[in-house]
C-alpha cells in the first residue's frame, strides 16, 4: 500500500506544529486497521451463534485468534487518548485542555447514542448501547476533572482501579437496587431500563477504563522532546515485558485477576485457548496485562521502525481515527444492505458469508479502499487548522 507523497508532508508539518508523535498514530492507527476485522465479523458472519467467541472449549480457532487479536484495541486506544491529553495539555491552558476534553467527551457520547446504535442495530431498536465510543467520551470527561491533580496521584489511582478494580466483582446489584444504574455504568455490565420503553446496554464499564486513561496521562512526559528517543524506547519494552511477566505468573497462579483457565481434553490448543481467554467487559487486570504488556512492545518497535512507509501509513489512520470508525462502519452496514436487497437473507433471516475465509478476503480488500478517504481526511487536518471543529474528529 502506497502513501500519498502530500500525506506525508502534511504529517511531517503536522508533527512539526502540533507535536504530533509518529509512533502514537501509528500504533493507534495499528489497533484501527485490527478492529475492522471484528466489525467485518459482525457484519458478514453475525448468523453464526457464538455464545462466547473466547471459550476455549466451543470457539472456532480462527475466530478465537482473531478475537484475540482485535482484543487489543479498546486498551491501547485508551491508554494512547490519555497520553494524547496530556500532550494536548503542554500546548494549552489547564483550562483549555478540561474544555476540549469535556467537548470532546459529549461529542463521542452523542455520537455513540444517537448515531452509532442506530447504525449498527437499527433505528427501530429501543436498545442504546453504550459502547466503546461512549466508554471514551466519559473517561475523557472524567480525566478532564482530574488533570490539575499532581501526576503521582494520577498514576497511583490509575494502578489501583486497573489493579484493584476486580475485588469489586462479588458485588452485583439488582435493577431495584439504589445504586444499580450507577454500578452498571461503573463496573456491572447490566442493561438499564430507560422511559418511553428504552434500554440501555452498558457494555463497557467505565471504572477500569477511568484508569487505563489516567495511567496514559501520567506517562505523557515520556513523550516530550527532552527524553531521547532510546530512552523512552527501553522503558517501553522493559514496561512491556514486565507486564507480560506479571501476566504470566498471576495467569499461571490461576488465582486473582480473572476467572480460571482449565486443562481441556481436546488438547494442547484448546487448553492454550482457554488460557488466554480473558474477561473484557469490563476489563480484567489479565485483560489490560496482556494487552497494554504487548501494546508498550508495540509502541517500542514503531518507534525503533522511525520513518518506514508501514509507519507513515499506519499513522494516517491513526491520525483521524474517529472519522476512520465512523467511516468504515457506515461502509459496512450501507455494504450489508447492499447485499441483503441482490441476494436476502442466505443465513436465515439475515445475510451472511457461509465460511469465515470469506471475511478476511473482505477484510484484505477492504483496507486500501479505507485508507485513501482517511488519507484525505488527514490531510485536510493538517492543512486547515483554521478550522475548529476539525479537531473534534
Amino acid at each position: 500500500m502506497g502513501v500519498h507523497p502530500g500525506t506525508l508532508e502534511a504529517a511531517t508539518e503536522e508533527s512539526a506544529n502540533t507535536g504530533r508523535i509518529a509512533s502514537i498514530d501509528a500504533l493507534r492507527g495499528l489497533v484501527m486497521v485490527l478492529m475492522v476485522l471484528d466489525h467485518l465479523r459482525e457484519t458478514w458472519f453475525l448468523h453464526v451463534p457464538v455464545a462466547d467467541p473466547m471459550d476455549g472449549r466451543t470457539a472456532q480457532p480462527a475466530l478465537y485468534f482473531a478475537r484475540l487479536a482485535v482484543s487489543l484495541c479498546a486498551p491501547i486506544f485508551i491508554v494512547l487518548t490519555g497520553v494524547s491529553a496530556y500532550l494536548f495539555s503542554t500546548r494549552h491552558t489547564l483550562a483549555e485542555t478540561r474544555s476540549y476534553l469535556v467537548k470532546r467527551g459529549l461529542v463521542l457520547m452523542a455520537l455513540e447514542v444517537f448515531f452509532l446504535s442506530e447504525l449498527y442495530w437499527g433505528v427501530a431498536s429501543p436498545t442504546l448501547w453504550l459502547q466503546v465510543i461512549w466508554c471514551i467520551g466519559v473517561c475523557m470527561i472524567v480525566l478532564a476533572a482530574l488533570i490539575g491533580l499532581p501526576r503521582w496521584f494520577l498514576l497511583a489511582v490509575g494502578l489501583l482501579l486497573v489493579c484493584g478494580h476486580n475485588l469489586l466483582d462479588p458485588i452485583q446489584l439488582q435493577p431495584d437496587d439504589p445504586f444499580f444504574v450507577i454500578w452498571a455504568m461503573l463496573h456491572q455490565r447490566d442493561v438499564i431500563a430507560l422511559p418511553f420503553g428504552l434500554v440501555a446496554k452498558t457494555t463497557y464499564p467505565v471504572l477500569p477504563w477511568i484508569g487505563v486513561i489516567m495511567l496514559g496521562y501520567a506517562l505523557g512526559p515520556w513523550f516530550l522532546p527532552g527524553l531521547v528517543p532510546w530512552t523512552r524506547e527501553r522503558r517501553f519494552a522493559a514496561v512491556g515485558v514486565a507486564m507480560l511477566v506479571m501476566f504470566a505468573l498471576l495467569r499461571l497462579a490461576n488465582g486473582y485477576g480473572d476467572k480460571p483457565w482449565y486443562v481441556v481434553d481436546e488438547g494442547v490448543s484448546r487448553t492454550a485457548m482457554s488460557f488466554f481467554a480473558l474477561t473484557k467487559y469490563p476489563p480484567s487486570l489479565l485483560f489490560l496485562l496482556l494487552t497494554l504488556g504487548i501494546g508498550a512492545l508495540l509502541l517500542d518497535a514503531l518507534e525503533r521502525m522511525g520513518e518506514r512507509p508501514v509507519v507513515a501509513a499506519l499513522a494516517v489512520f491513526g491520525g483521524a481515527p474517529l472519522f476512520f470508525y465512523l467511516l468504515h462502519l457506515t461502509a459496512l452496514r450501507l455494504l450489508y444492505h447492499v447485499a441483503f436487497a441482490i441476494w436476502g437473507a442466505t443465513q436465515g433471516t439475515l445475510f451472511g458469508l457461509s465460511d469465515y475465509a470469506w471475511v478476511l478476503v473482505w477484510y484484505a480488500a477492504l483496507i486500501a479502499p479505507f485508507y485513501f478517504p482517511t488519507a484525505w481526511f488527514s490531510r485536510l487536518k493538517a492543512s486547515r487548522r483554521d478550522l475548529a471543529w476539525l479537531k473534534y474528529l
